[in-house]
Order: C-alpha cells, then structure tokens, then sequence
C-alpha cells in the first residue's frame, strides 16, 4: 500500500480573448528544478496540513506522530492495518509485526537509476513523464481508465497449492521482487487497509474543470443532443369510446 494521488491536469490555462470565448495557452513542458520546487511545497503543505490535523506534532525542530485516541475503532484496527501495509509487514494473526514474504523473479535494478521528469525527496516522489496530445483521444481515455482503476487486477491475484494468496506485482521492484506471498487472512488486512472511510469523495475536479467554474460549460465537450424523434401521429379512439352532450 504505497498512498499516492493520480492528478491529471492541463498542460496549460485558459483565457478569454475579445469575445469572451476561452482559449488555450500551451505551457512548455517542466523542467526537473521545477519539478524538485513543486514537490518541495507538496511537502511543506503536507507537513503543515498533518501538523495541524493533529496527526504530526513538532517540538524544538523535531517532528513526530501524535498519539491517537487509542479508545476508537480506527485507533485500534485501521491505523494498524495501514501501518503494517505502508511498512510492508503484518499487522495482526500469528505473523504479526514480520515482513510479507516475496517471490523474485527478475534481476535487482541500480537504485541510482534516474527516470525523466521525476522527483524524489525524503520519500516523496513526483511522477510527471506522461503526456498525452490533443487530438490522441483514444490514449486519453486509456490514461483516464488507468488513473481510476481498482486497487488490485483479479489476473495478477491468484493462490498455490499450499492456499497462500500470491499477488503478481504489476511492476517488479528494484531487488528483483516480483510477487507477494500471505495468508488468506494477511490478504483481507491489505483489502482493509484500502477501504476509504465513509463520504469521502475520491474524484475532485479543479480549476476550470471544477463544477461550478464559470467556463467549464464551454471548455468541456457537450455531449451531442439525442436526434428528433418523427411525431407519432394521434390514433382515434374506437367509436364506441366517443361519448357527446348536447347544451
């Protein structure tokens, strides 16, 4: 369980010309410094934001975790669970505290190993070397069922003989690991930890692509309008039906 947003922005704004009508203005594609000073204020904010949450304390230039109210569900089931599962152990059964076994099926890779447009500082990475053009519709949608898929693929999740859940790791890992090996039940606390609390949105729009933006209704296409349908011309009603009054 490695928490991570998927964002998928404009590669530049809009501005109303003249008329009023919006249009584009293409930005130039990002540079690593500027990458590196996103990711940075990505960090003070978070830093910020859990510190006044309550979830982060700092004392004399040190930081750490608070403690929670060890009375709530959350306290004693899903914080655990999500610890474990950014830690990569387990969190409750006979295994409690020890790693999740692993399979490797591939060669280590060099951890010194730099992708382009990337960033990593202190455990924070930025990941922006994907692009799609303008008129590539078909790879947009492929980008948009990418960034809101499930957690997990069911090919890539299967059991062996010994009844052990073994999950094929989209992506092998820089040792070489390609699989993970638990139990049954150290499976459920995975699938548990990634349960999203209750009203909690997990699609938000922004900017000009925000609900209630003034010039959403003429950035984003509208869908086409249904074809007129031919008028169904009136029947009569049988005769024995027509009923008349005289005055």
């Amino acid at each position: 369980m490695n928490i991570h947003l998927h964002c998928l922005v404009l590669d530049g704004v809009y501005r109303r010309n003249a008329d009023g009508a919006p249009v584009f203005v293409e930005v130039q594609a990002p540079t690593g410094e500027a990458l590196q000073a996103v990711l940075h204020r990505i960090i003070t904010r978070t830093m910020k934001l859990f510190t006044r949450k309550g979830v982060l304390v700092e004392e004399e230039g040190h930081t750490y975790m608070a403690e929670g109210d060890a009375d709530s569900d959350e306290a004693r089931v899903l914080r655990p669970l999500q610890a474990a599962a950014c830690t990569y152990r387990i969190a409750f059964g006979p295994r409690a505290g020890q790693k999740v076994m692993t399979g490797r099926g591939a060669m280590p890779r060099d951890s010194d190993f730099k992708k382009t447009l990337c960033a990593d500082i202190d455990g924070f990475s930025l990941h922006a070397a994907v692009r799609c053009s303008a008129d590539d519709r078909q790879g947009l949608e492929q980008l948009c069922r990418y960034i809101t898929r499930p957690a997990l693929a069911n090919e890539r999740v299967q059991t062996n003989a010994a009844g052990h859940v073994v999950l094929k790791l989209k992506t092998a890992w820089r040792d070489g690991t390609t699989h993970l090996v638990m139990s049954p039940l150290e499976f459920m606390q995975r699938l548990a930890a990634l349960v999203p609390r209750p009203r909690l949105h997990l699609i938000w729009f922004h900017g000009v692509l925000a609900p209630n933006a003034k010039l959403r209704a003429l950035v984003v296409p509208q869908p086409p309008e249904p074809p007129a349908q031919a008028a169904v011309p009136a029947q009569c009603e049988p005769p024995a039906c027509i009923t008349a009054r005289c005055v």
